[in-house]
């Protein structure tokens, strides 16, 4: 571990979100029991960009979240909010202790080991690699890829060409740096996240051409992810750093994703974690936790689906378990 200690980071809110915080932390605690660092569950407050809505945590999810040592991190959303939550991520960063390396975690996420088994070097920040080709959305009489990306390497006076992976083909997706915002680690939040708001906010706000067609909802943290990275010197995350999204970590997206793909290991720990009394308490009544996990039901998704022969596309998964009736978020 660096000194200090790294920060974990993810984002608790009021429903689905603070439940997925207590099991981030709860697994996080019986699978890092000599972690010296300090865990953080940031909370947005309410304001202007929440409009008739408190996001805050419930009492219930605070209290039991304590009992795994979690720091609640209120923050204002002067960016986002309601009508982006996914920059919660981006605008939780300034809350956390100054000049101290991080990890962000989202909050639908397991521990299943030790982070003492990963290799993290904060002066070289990385992210998730497990992604798809979600983005851009090539128009069919272009820009094509190296006219998207490129267009925003050069409005942030980045070297475009040093970000490319150059054993992939021109024009294919992989040979351009892309991340899935699951996780991601850097050296100091403040800084980090300082500039991760300035470039998200002048992709949404500015004019670039090459991006006239494109979507930015909900895509926009991952566009300005790999350009904030690689401006700190950082990139695609090696060897060293399997165990994320491997036998550290896994970012299940959704539970009845989980019990369609992920390991044995996966839903082991998540159903071991779920048992706790701390937990059980507060997620019984979570419909998703209560059918899925306590009553059973997240069996029938697994029998659905052979692990080994997966459909390639996510969609294809969702399709199917929706079919069911069993796609409980």
């Amino acid at each position: 571990m660096p000194t200090p200690p790294l920060n974990i980071l993810c984002i608790g809110q009021s429903g689905r979100l603070g439940h997925e915080a207590l099991l981030l932390a709860a697994s996080f605690r019986a699978t890092n029991p000599d972690f010296t660092g300090r865990f953080f569950v940031a909370e947005p407050q309410p304001g202007a960009l929440w409009p008739g809505t408190d996001p805050r945590m419930s009492p219930d999810q605070k209290a039991a979240l304590a009992r795994y040592d979690a720091e609640i991190l209120p923050f204002d959303s002067r960016a986002f909010g309601a009508a982006y939550p996914f920059g919660n991520k981006i605008e939780a960063l300034a809350a956390l202790p100054p000049g101290e390396p991080f990890l962000f975690l989202d909050s639908d996420t397991l521990f299943l080991g030790s982070l003492s088994k990963l290799a993290i070097d904060p002066a070289r920040p990385s992210a998730s690699m497990r992604r798809e080709g979600t983005w851009p959305q090539v128009p069919l009489y272009g820009p094509g890829y190296d006219g998207i990306w490129g267009a925003l390497y050069l409005r942030f006076g980045l070297d475009f060409a040093a970000s490319l992976d150059l054993s992939q083909p021109q024009d294919y997706w992989q040979r351009y740096l892309y991340f899935n915002a699951g996780w991601f680690f850097g050296a100091e939040a403040g800084a980090f996240g300082q500039r991760f708001l300035d470039y998200a906010l002048s992709i949404r706000d500015g004019e670039i051409d090459e991006l006239a067609s494109q979507p930015l909802d909900p895509w926009l943290d991952q566009v300005a992810l790999p350009l904030v990275i690689h401006s700190f010197g950082g990139g695609r995350p090696g060897p060293e750093l399997d165990g994320l999204d491997g036998v550290v970590t896994c970012h299940y997206r959704s539970l009845p994703l989980l019990y369609a793909r992920e390991s044995d290991a996966v839903v082991e720990r998540l159903e071991e974690t779920a048992a706790l009394n701390p937990v059980k308490k507060v997620l019984r009544d979570h419909e998703p936790v209560r059918r899925l996990v306590y009553q059973g039901k997240g069996s029938e998704i697994r029998a659905m689906f052979d692990r080994d022969r997966l459909p390639a596309r996510e969609q294809a998964i969702r399709k199917r378990i929706k079919a069911a009736g069993l796609w409980l978020r």
